[in-house]
């Protein structure tokens, strides 16, 4: 296992995907905010997080507003 795949935030951003992929909106938007919370967690609430996203994450969050689109266009 490399050293990114022992990160908690690539564990999470993995689920996260299979999530999107089972269509399980509900875990997915849980799974996003824990993702986001691990991206924010170090520095305190005043810091800034000059980080990127990995195109990972960017692909990951932009596959959970589809999902989401899709999910009100049913009800």
């Amino acid at each position: 296992m490399s050293s990114n795949e022992r990160r908690l935030g690539d564990r999470i951003l993995a689920a996260l995907e299979l999530a999107l992929e089972q269509k399980h909106l509900d875990v997915a938007e849980h799974l996003a905010r824990a993702l986001e919370e691990t991206l924010t967690r170090f520095g305190g609430p005043d810091a800034v997080d000059h980080r990127e996203l990995s195109a990972g994450m960017l692909q990951a969050f932009a596959a959970l507003e589809d999902l989401r689109r899709d999910a009100h266009r049913l009800r």
